[in-house]
């Protein structure tokens, strides 16, 4: 179709990034990103909260292409934005991007082999290949309490940050104690009057041993990439280690327990908030929390852990579970993410209409999180079942790998298309669920996590360690791919 564009790329984050580095690197360049923010870097442009930094290593927590010099162990939003604008800039890719515009809907033409994708500044426009890395944690859950509306102070959520609210001599409430909630509290604790935060369900919470790089080792970075990729596979190999300990009978999740309660006992003075904060469930059955000045803060005497749920919202503060109100000015809502609506916020539509939220029903699936059956062309970056493995950008490499990959099979063998084998994706959804009931995580371990659907099943995390991960992404799309529309090399000539 003339004016057709080889691939759209729907999010400009580390997802979006990632595939178009890939397909650059594979001699595509006929590519579109399409990002609804005025810049790159997804989550890591949205969250710009006080004291928001990334939980994995620096080191690990990049690119495999594009080593970095860090300045921390741990880096700060602002150092993460920086990177991927870096990235952006260093495989000159912006160009390839339309900041500003969001896309609405994906739709395949079978007929012509294409995607019609339409954006909201009206545009509808062919596209052979679409790749979707709008991320995991990005559809905010706000609280249905009673009230909300009526609240008469500033309300907000986390990742809708408003930095124009002053926060200085107010009473403020957060509620959550999540791996955003506990980067924010020691971060606003000394410049609030008063600080209620509200705990539903305690999380386990380890030091994160965060610091500053020294010079000496950021030139012995710089100058030996031996010595820096030693390090990164140093970090990998100590994450496998630790992924034993979601073995909710093995000598490792003994280890974290213990290690954590020790943390609780030399962070934190008050005896009840030692108790209030300590978990009845297994580690690894939410999200391990990592933060080292999180504990300390709650013993701040301006800090009060209030280890109720919020039940509604007056006019002038929040009530809890106990019916005690507790008067505030600001009310910060770090109540989450939806993170099982995949695909939520556009439609997509395959073979013979089908939407992809009417094909999966209850139970989002894609195998290796990546490929849908009846959605020829079409790949999801960070999609069902692939969070977790240490580190989201080394998955995020493997998937956009699997995508263009495939993309460029296409490409040379003169095929129209490549869809999904059914069978194979039923395999490997009841591989990952086998590998899950094994899990922390499991529903039947008395766990309360973001991690399952309506229909019971856990659609967000993967299973074993990222080196798996790796394995299977190699190897398994040789079966579990089928390329159709093959054009013979004499009908060619």
């Amino acid at each position: 179709m003339p004016g057709e564009t080889h691939v759209a790329i729907i999010g400009g984050g580390f997802g979006g990034i990632a595939a178009a580095v890939k397909l650059q690197q594979a001699g595509i360049t006929d590519f579109t990103i399409f990002e609804q923010s005025p810049a790159p870097g997804g989550t890591w442009w949205d969250n710009r909260y006080p004291g928001c930094e990334v939980d994995i290593p620096s080191h690990a927590y990049s690119f495999s292409f594009m080593p970095y010099d860090w300045p921390r162990t741990h880096a700060t939003q602002p150092e993460l934005q920086v990177y991927a604008e870096a990235v952006v800039d260093h495989f000159a890719l912006r160009p390839h991007f339309r900041f500003g515009v969001r896309v609405e809907s994906v739709a395949w033409d079978d007929d012509a082999g294409h995607y019609l994708v339409t954006t909201d500044d009206g545009e509808r426009r062919p596209y052979r290949f679409v790749i979707s890395a709008v991320g995991l944690l990005n559809v905010p859950r706000y609280p249905a309490w009673p009230g909300l509306d009526e609240f008469g102070g500033v309300s907000f959520h986390t990742s809708r940050w408003d930095a124009e609210v002053e926060l200085t001599g107010k009473r403020v409430a957060i509620v959550g104690t999540g791996s955003t909630a506990v980067q924010i509290v020691p971060a606003i604790a000394p410049q609030v009057e008063r600080l209620a935060v509200f705990q539903r369900e305690p999380g386990w919470v380890e030091p994160k041993g965060e610091r500053t790089f020294t010079p000496a080792e950021r030139s012995r970075f710089q100058r030996l990439p031996l010595l820096r990729r030693l390090y990164r596979y140093k970090l990998f190999r100590d994450s496998m280690r630790r992924f034993k300990a979601y073995d909710t009978g093995g000598r490792e999740q003994r280890r974290m327990r213990d290690l954590c309660l020790r943390y609780i006992d030399s962070a934190i003075d008050d005896p009840a908030v030692r108790a209030a904060v300590t978990p009845s469930y297994p580690w690894g059955c939410k999200r391990p929390i990592f933060a080292s000045g999180f504990y300390p803060a709650l013993n701040r005497p301006n800090v009060d852990l209030v280890p109720h749920a919020v039940t509604k919202v007056t006019e002038k503060g929040v009530v809890d579970d106990q019916g005690t109100e507790h008067p505030i000015d600001v009310l910060i809502l770090s109540t989450g993410f939806q993170p099982t609506r995949f695909l939520s916020g556009f439609t997509v539509t395959g073979r013979r209409g089908k939407e992809i939220q009417e094909f999966w029903g209850e139970r989002p699936r894609a195998f290796l999180g990546v490929t849908v059956p009846g959605f020829p062309n079409f790949f999801i970056m960070y999609g069902p079942n692939t969070n977790g493995g240490f580190s989201i950008i080394a998955q995020l490499e493997r998937q956009a790998e699997v995508a263009v990959r495939a993309i460029s099979r296409v490409h040379k063998s003169g095929a129209k298309l490549v869809d999904t084998r059914e069978e194979a994706l039923d395999r490997h959804v009841s591989w990952v669920d086998r590998q899950l009931a094994k899990h922390a995580s499991a529903m039947d371990a008395g766990c309360n996590n973001y991690y399952h659907s309506s229909s019971g099943a856990n659609v967000t995390q993967w299973p074993r360690t990222h080196l798996v991960y790796y394995l299977l992404c190699r190897t398994l799309p040789r079966r579990g791919l089928v390329y159709q529309g093959w054009t013979s090399p004499e009908r060619k000539s």
